[in-house]
């Protein structure tokens, strides 16, 4: 999560992914990862070879298959960090799963197929998001005019008593309405009716008191009980009295409901899945090894044969329709300490024609980590702190201070890459995180001597750093 300083946010120019060449993917990336030049640019290609395929006629676009990628590198090191921030900037649906979760078909547990049916999931979800934000400022409208409704029922048909032309300079009852309702809208939008109660009509969410229970697991129920009995589940409606700002809240999401066309943001989300979906394989060197006959990993090579046509190209069954997966960019990582990329069976070998290597972190780069990106820690914690008025500041000697005692922790336990920073960071400014609400002197400054007092005892006791840091 990304935390801005106050004052500093800046409006960012939305840029399409056809105005992105390779070099400016790169340079956006490294607004958020330190490094890892040889993976970005292998990221970058790959998304660009979307874009070039999309110009092309349908029938070699058809033929033209995306380039997956193995990311190969210690924990710690940004292949999640570059995966998911690439599928932000292309606003692709992203999907992160670890290989060793699945098992092959006849065991209990989670089948391969079951990563397209998440990763449609979260498409819809895209899509819907967009949509409402298309359909925001009408639904507002929509629901601010039922709102008056309840607050100022108009009257009814024919009960306006006509003034007769006898009288001239006399006020007709519709416009004396008129002038009313706008006095409400007015104080509406002001929140002056914020706290007053009405009365408005809700539908009930009731679920029948029963479960379905199916050995291929939740995601395998793509049959929708709701379709085959209509007015079995709750949708009765209630009247249920509530203030005015939170009957707004519901009138404009019902408004919104009925705005949307969900058959078309299904079909748009299948659509941007197929064409520009990213799955991100972690742990995939976990699942690396020959069978051995015996013991827990038992079907390691029966999950590669799994996940070998979901790569190459096929079709899932989801609950929106059938989805193929022949255009959906596969990004697999691994540390690759026991075994190697070779170690695969080699079908899935093929799949992944591009290897990178992360290289791991050096003391130069956990100070670039700290200071430069756009979400970097330090810039976190200052924020943070500012919350409870406390000015913090760290010096450049300090920060260097932290980059060199996470580089020794690193050393002497085990190396978790950047990870290891958030743990340094935590011990450190522990006493200040605690003590900040009661704290009389609000400015603090972070210099070497302060790194030194609060983590040195604790770096050099081995035994005690692999337990708190």
């Amino acid at each position: 999560m990304v935390i801005y300083l106050p004052g500093t946010i800046e409006e960012e120019e939305t840029i399409s992914l056809d105005e992105l060449t390779p070099r400016e993917i790169v340079r956006e990336l490294d607004k958020y990862v330190i490094g890892q030049t040889a993976a970005k640019r292998a990221v970058a290609i790959a998304v660009r070879n979307r874009t070039r395929r999309q110009k092309l006629t349908p029938e070699l676009a058809e033929e033209v298959m995306p380039k997956n990628i193995i990311m190969i590198g210690p924990t710690g090191v940004g292949k999640t960090e570059i995966a998911r921030r690439l599928a932000r900037l292309a606003n692709s649906p992203f999907l992160k799963v670890e290989a060793s979760k699945f098992t092959e078909v006849g065991y209990v547990g989670r089948d391969v197929e079951s990563m397209i049916r998440d990763l449609v999931e979260i498409s819809i979800d895209m899509v819907r998001e967009e949509k409402l934000e298309e359909v925001a400022e009408k639904a507002e409208s929509n629901a601010e005019e039922r709102l008056l409704d309840i607050l100022l029922p108009p009257s009814p048909a024919g009960a306006a008593i006509e003034i007769s032309p006898a009288e001239p300079g006399a006020e007709k009852p519709a416009d004396n309405f008129n002038r009313s309702r706008e006095k409400f809208r007015q104080q509406l939008r002001e929140g002056k009716l914020d706290e007053r109660m009405v009365e408005i009509e809700v539908r009930e969410r009731s679920f029948p008191a029963f479960e379905i229970i199916s050995s291929s697991g939740v995601e395998e129920m793509d049959i929708n009980i709701r379709d085959m009995l209509p007015g079995f589940f709750g949708q009765k409606s209630k009247k249920r009295k509530m203030r005015v700002a939170e009957a707004m809240d519901y009138l404009i999401q019902e408004e919104e409901q009925k705005l949307i066309d969900m058959d078309q943001v299904t079909r748009s989300a299948v659509e941007r899945t197929e064409q520009s979906g990213i799955i991100f394989v972690d742990e995939i060197d976990k699942i690396a090894g020959r069978e051995s006959g015996h013991g827990p990993d038992v079907s390691r090579e029966g999950v590669q044969r799994d996940i070998l046509p979901i790569v190459e190209g096929t079709t899932v069954n989801t609950r929106y329709g059938m989805v193929r997966t022949d255009h959906i960019l596969f990004i697999a990582a691994g540390a690759f300490h026991v075994s190697k990329p070779s170690d695969l069976i080699p079908e899935l070998q093929g799949r992944f024609p591009i290897r990178v290597e992360l290289h791991s972190l050096t003391v130069d780069d956990f100070v670039k980590i700290l200071k430069e990106p756009k979400n970097a820690l330090v810039k976190q914690y200052i924020a943070l702190m500012e919350t409870e008025g406390v000015k913090m500041t760290f010096t450049e000697e300090a920060i260097l201070e932290i980059a060199k005692f996470a580089a020794i922790v690193n050393e002497q336990t085990e190396n978790i890459g950047a990870r290891r920073l958030h743990t340094i960071m935590e011990r450190l400014l522990d006493e200040i995180s605690f003590d900040a609400p009661d704290m009389k002197k609000k400015t603090i400054k972070i210099d070497p001597a302060y790194v030194q007092k609060q983590l040195a005892a604790i770096v050099k006791d081995q035994d005690l750093s692999r337990y708190i840091l």
